[in-house]
């Protein structure tokens, strides 16, 4: 099928063709159809990179009416990187129209946002926290919106951006449809279909939770201690390797891109504590190729939108399932193939299997390249690099005779042996010892030694399910904090799962939250040096500890932790 025949008007088709685009994507076939009827709301399921955009932005683009400067369709999503990419790819889609897109998001100023939607504008492209804000300003008009649109709304739940939705959609006119576009359907989002929806039309391409069926998965286990050797292991047997690596904290991403870029790897890093203008000029040089290598936590990751990725290391998984998948999307994009690589150690092979039941996939577990392998493809890949090379034989020749003098002497085996040690030694140098750092085993009777003591660990854990320490943060109601936010900023920085944090007391400048006894020393060793959107975080242990039951959302109490105590949650300006 070609685009020709989805429907589209003429000008849309033809802006369609600039950008080169001939055949249309599953969910783009199945879903534009749908939409531009108008009339039902809709969810669309899709693994990431296959084209949600266009999928669910042409057909916006067509409800639009240019003669009518108020806003006719909002699209959420979930980072400032995403809406910058999206309200950039409607500008290209609309050059032949005459539609305004306006992109407001949280770390930018307000007052210029706010006069960019009094001189008018058709859609709205926002993040959830920054565009509640602009409502209750009044600013951001919702009278004649048509058309809501939520996109990665899995990922929006996962960074707790609930409450915000909640209000937003509530908000809305009850007579325009929503547009669900997501990774997965997880129950968060099912819950917003079931409550903002009325009889959704559902389309999934691939099924409901799979990753891409053009990316290869495996996974190398190593010994906690050998993660980071192990990646530089799998980018030297990759020396062509354009790629991400996944960490799971800000801290951890930084420590990680730091020792690649110590040891000469092309590497930058790319976290929620970069300003808005590093996080531009770290991406400019990635989609530049500039930078082999981007170490990104999953949150920064949101927005990055290249085809040409090779390869996705997961440097630690993810606590959330869905994450994976939304991880190893960033490669195989536009339909092109990838890889998707995941180091763990000996206790998480239980997550592989979960990865692969829930994502209909076959992760591969294979050995970390060894030291033969590794230089064999820096050989080859040096050899291609001078077979390949543009040789400007006029703007050379006068340097070449005192080279040919120079060399005379030598054959020609000589001169090519010389030549690869000159590039190769210090590989074979830096390989000639090196040790395994694949995972094995253990014998059977330390397995059975082991295995007990997890069993008594895990019978500590449950008796000390209740038991919880409670942690200070100088951050709260007057700076427009809510207790998502604090959620999303202790998860990012310490590690943990958001269901070990239990009551979140939000007070005027100093809030108050718990978690679990076993993830307290994740708080202290990851919440240092922090800032929140601009301002210095400071977390201490407060005095006494949470009581067994009483607090919401802990160990056992669901994935939130729970609200202000009366009065209006306020909502985070992101």
């Amino acid at each position: 099928m070609k685009f020709t025949e989805l429907g589209l008007s003429a000008d849309t088709l033809k802006s369609i063709e600039m950008l080169g685009f001939e055949t249309p994507t599953p969910i783009q076939e199945q879903a534009i159809p749908i939409l531009l009827e108008g009339t039902k709301d809709f969810v669309g399921l899709a693994s990431t990179g296959t084209g949600k955009t266009a999928a669910f932005g042409l057909p916006l683009l067509e409800r639009v009416d240019p003669n009518n400067m108020m806003p006719q369709g909002i699209i959420l999503s979930p980072t400032r990187e995403l809406c910058l990419q999206i309200a950039d790819d409607l500008k290209k889609f609309a050059r032949h129209q005459n539609i305004k897109i306006t992109a407001v998001y949280g770390g930018s100023n307000i007052s210029t946002q706010i006069r960019d939607l009094k001189r008018g504008t058709q859609i709205i492209v926002a993040t959830p926290g920054r565009l509640l804000d602009l409502i209750e300003r009044r600013a951001a008009k919702l009278d004649d919106i048509s058309v809501v649109v939520l996109d990665e709304a899995d990922e929006m739940l996962n960074m707790g951006f609930k409450d915000e939705l909640d209000a937003i959609l509530s908000k809305a006119p009850e007579s325009r449809v929503t547009w669900l576009f997501s990774a997965t359907m997880a129950k968060g989002v099912a819950r917003i279909a079931q409550n903002y929806q009325t009889d959704p039309v559902e389309v999934s391409v691939g099924g409901r939770n799979e990753s891409a069926a053009n990316i290869e998965h495996f996974c190398f286990m190593v010994h906690e201690k050998d993660r980071y050797p192990a990646v530089k292991r799998i980018l030297d047997y990759l020396p062509e390797i354009y790629g991400l690596i996944f960490c799971r904290t800000r801290a951890e991403t930084q420590t990680v891109a730091d020792k690649l870029m110590a040891d000469g790897y092309s590497a930058e890093a790319l976290h929620g504590e970069l300003s808005q203008a590093q996080r531009d000029s770290v991406m400019r040089k990635f989609r530049q190729k500039n930078v082999q290598v981007l170490v990104a936590t999953d949150v920064a990751a949101r927005g990055i939108d290249v085809n040409d990725i090779t390869h996705v290391i997961h440097y630690k998984l993810s606590d959330e399932v869905a994450a994976y998948t939304h991880r190893s999307g960033r490669t195989a994009r536009a339909g092109k193939s990838g890889v998707s690589i995941a180091l763990i150690n000996m206790h998480e092979r239980r997550r592989i299997a979960e990865l692969e039941r829930r994502n209909n996939i076959q992760i591969k577990l294979e050995k970390i390249p060894d030291a033969k392998a590794i230089c064999e493809n820096q050989l080859l890949a040096l050899i291609h690099r001078v077979v390949e090379v543009d040789v400007k034989e006029d703007e050379i020749a006068d340097y070449l005779p005192p080279a040919y003098e120079a060399l005379c002497h030598l054959d020609k085996k000589e001169i090519i042996k010389r030549f690869i040690a000159i590039e190769f030694n210090h590989f074979l140098d830096y390989y000639r010892n090196a040790e395994d750092l694949n995972s094995k085993p253990a014998p059977r009777r330390e397995r059975q030694a082991g295995q007990q003591r997890s069993d008594n660990q895990k019978r500590n854990r449950r008796m000390e399910a209740y038991d919880t320490k409670r942690f200070s943060i100088n951050v709260g109601r007057v700076h427009n904090v809510n207790a998502g936010a604090i959620v999303r900023l202790v998860c990012e920085n310490s590690g943990i799962k958001s269901s070990a944090i239990g009551a979140i007391d939000l007070g005027k400048d100093t809030s108050f939250f718990e978690v679990s006894k076993e993830a307290a020393n994740n708080i202290r060793k990851g919440m240092e040096n922090l800032d929140l959107d601009g301002r210095k975080v400071s977390v201490r242990s407060a005095t006494g500890q949470g009581g067994g039951g009483q607090h919401r959302g802990g160990p056992r109490g669901g994935p939130r932790g729970g609200g202000q105590r009366g009065g209006k949650p306020q909502r985070r300006r992101d």
